[in-house]
């Protein structure tokens, strides 16, 4: 398999399909590139170098105890991309993932990002304060980490069914989406699953969305449970100087289903552009 070390000594799994211009996927928390499988091949078909990689502590990366931080998911994905020298890059990011490539973009993409696509991503901030009262309250994320230190196996079963939908009248959402949405979080290790609730709720990402100049297509479905979207992608993309936002009627958080052919059909139209 795979894998780059970064310079704080942290083996970074990666898996690529096809050749052309790259578009890098990003995962959300608790999952891992196995949840872009269908993409790599949808994107390697359309002509592009599509390539996933599991964020530090996540799935077959190194097992981290600290520096599960945002600052530290981004300077990763930034050594992935000069360690395999790609330029002219497409970053999608879904969940955590989005504020990972919208941080890297920010600090470390000048010269080398295209364009930057998020799906139900998590800047600029999840957490509710008093400059951000859209956001969730903390009580919410607490629950998180109480979930992830106790009975995890339960507490990733029973969190599947909103990330997907499942509790909604018609969701298509099935038991084997369940099952590898369970098998994936359960890769991680605890300290990671832990330190990354903190990352992606409480990292405030206003200025790193100022900071893009190459255009960002922002996606997110209006039925999403688990971002909230009037503090995420609808302050979002009037943070950015080029921005177009989606909402997917119906569509949940997690990514699957009609809502995941209508979308990579328009994150193929968007970068085509």
């Amino acid at each position: 398999m795979p894998y780059i070390t970064t310079t704080d000594g942290v083996d970074i799994y990666y898996t690529e399909q096809g050749s052309g211009q790259p578009i890098i996927f990003s995962h959300g928390w608790p999952l891992n590139s196995d949840a872009w499988a269908l993409e790599l091949k949808v994107f390697a078909d359309a002509g592009y170098r599509a390539i996933a990689h599991d964020r530090r502590g996540h799935g077959r990366s190194g097992k981290t105890y600290t520096e599960n931080d945002m600052d530290h998911y981004a300077k990763d994905l930034s050594e992935l991309v000069e360690a395999l020298d790609l330029h002219d890059v497409i970053v999608v990011g879904h969940s955590t993932g989005g504020g990972e490539v919208v941080r890297y973009a920010a600090r470390y993409g000048n010269g080398r990002v295209a364009k930057v696509v998020t799906v139900g991503a998590v800047p600029p901030l999840m957490l509710k304060t008093e400059d951000n009262p859209e956001g969730a309250p903390i009580e919410v994320f607490d629950g998180l980490r109480e979930g992830v230190l106790g009975d995890r196996s339960q507490f990733f079963k029973e969190l599947a069914v909103p990330f997907f939908g499942g509790n909604r009248d018609g969701s298509d959402a099935s038991q084997g989406l369940y099952d590898e949405f369970w098998r994936e979080g359960m890769e991680m290790n605890g300290a990671a699953a832990y330190d990354c609730i903190t990352a992606f709720s409480e990292t405030d990402q206003t200025e790193d969305l100022r900071a893009l100049e190459v255009p960002v297509f922002l996606a997110y479905g209006d039925d999403d449970q688990i971002v909230p979207i009037d503090a995420a992608s609808k302050k979002a993309v009037g943070l950015v100087k080029n921005g177009t936002l989606k909402v997917y009627p119906d569509a949940p958080h997690g990514i699957h289903g009609a809502f995941q052919k209508e979308l990579d059909k328009d994150i193929l139209d968007f970068i085509a552009q």
